[in-house]
């Protein structure tokens, strides 16, 4: 591994916060990414939404694929600038840990339910999952993950959640950046999710070929993609299109992140952390972005079959939530717990479900 000074090192991280003997095999980023995987959050992934319910059909993609294809795109780019692939795939496994069922209207509706509680946020949920949800271990709770691991898992955090958090929360208070690994994993993360989703919803035909063209970028690939392949049809022009579209932002990527670097004088992950965002897409590459995400949010998360979803995800998560506040013996809660307690944990519960078992739970509970 070709490590730039300025790539976080497993041999100088900033530890685990229960000491542990090194490994003899693996380095410290090897062995978060092999517990990222092995966790039983990480395979209920498979069962959650990322645009389409689970059980809409096989061939969409899930939190669980979705998270394959940003590690993919992650470790091509640390390769590439020189960083530590290990951690960035560990961080791409392990982003999404904490999101609800039902993608992102489970979000929304779990966050109003915890209003008066300090509401719910699927980032500061990832780290809860990965410093204290997980139980396999003896000797902590959690998996004991490394401070690389676990700042690139924490995206966003306002300053009221940040305080009350350490180490892991003051470089939201001090204005730092994190590792360069955490900073591409968020730009991967974009990349794939607005390619795929545009491969997925024309999959389902909610999004048109034509409609596609509304977005130059698209349209300019596609008719060259065409006339390289006159016989090509819609749905080839569209696979070979989205592929070639991913491949401009990620070379954009990686030509205006190493851009950045060789302007600063970077020697130490230190540097990094005290500099101004460095990994970053071009302007054209992020206007072209922004047009993507545009059409996908009107044609696709608006579309009125995508609010149905949504809006059976909102009574779905409030039905349960209601229900286990009530009845906090019905999840084996004891109900000696405070409200703010009892919240909490009731929402650890309910963010935990994979949208079948969410669905079966509430027919069985919720519909009488």
């Amino acid at each position: 591994m070709n490590l730039k000074p300025f790539a976080a090192d497993p041999q100088k991280s900033l530890g685990r916060q229960f000491k542990e003997a090194p490994s003899k095999l693996r380095n410290d980023f090897q062995r978060d990414r092999d517990r990222i995987i092995h966790s039983g959050a990480f395979r209920r992934l498979e069962y959650k939404t990322q645009v389409f319910v689970n059980h809409e059909g096989d061939m969409y993609r899930t939190r669980l694929t979705h998270s394959l294809e940003v590690s993919q795109i992650s470790r091509g780019i640390a390769r590439t600038l020189g960083l530590h692939e290990d951690l960035a795939e560990a961080i791409a496994l392990a982003h999404d840990l904490g999101h609800t069922p039902f993608g992102h209207a489970g979000q929304s509706s779990l966050n109003q339910c915890m209003k008066e509680y300090g509401g719910f946020e699927h980032n500061l949920q990832s780290l809860r999952i990965v410093d204290v949800l997980e139980n396999d271990y003896v000797d902590f709770n959690g998996l004991n993950l490394t401070f690389e691991t676990r700042e690139g898992i924490l995206k966003h955090c306002s300053n009221k959640n940040a305080l009350k958090l350490g180490l892991i929360g003051e470089r939201f208070i001090q204005k730092k950046q994190p590792s360069l690994e955490a900073q591409l994993v968020n730009f991967a993360d974009e990349i794939a999710y607005n390619h795929h989703d545009i491969d997925d919803g024309f999959r389902s035909g909610l999004l048109i070929f034509d409609q596609l063209q509304d977005v130059p970028f698209f349209k300019e690939i596609a008719l060259k993609v065409k006339s390289e392949s006159p016989s090509i049809n819609n749905r080839q022009c569209m696979r070979v299109t989205i592929r070639r579209m991913m491949n401009i932002f990620v070379m954009d990527l990686c030509h205006e992140s190493q851009a950045r670097i060789d302007k600063k004088n970077l020697n130490t992950i230190n540097d990094v952390r005290n500099e101004v965002p460095i990994i970053a897409l071009s302007e054209d590459l992020t206007k072209k972005q922004q047009s993507l995400k545009q059409l996908l949010r009107e044609a696709l998360y608006l579309h009125p079959r995508v609010q149905v979803m949504t809006d059976n995800a909102h009574e779905v998560i409030n039905s349960l939530f209601k229900k286990f506040m009530q009845k906090p013996d019905l999840i084996n809660i004891d109900e000696k717990h405070n409200q703010h307690d009892l919240a909490k944990l009731v929402s650890d519960y309910i963010a935990g479900m994979t949208d079948r078992f969410a669905l079966q739970t509430f027919e069985k509970l919720c519909q009488h």
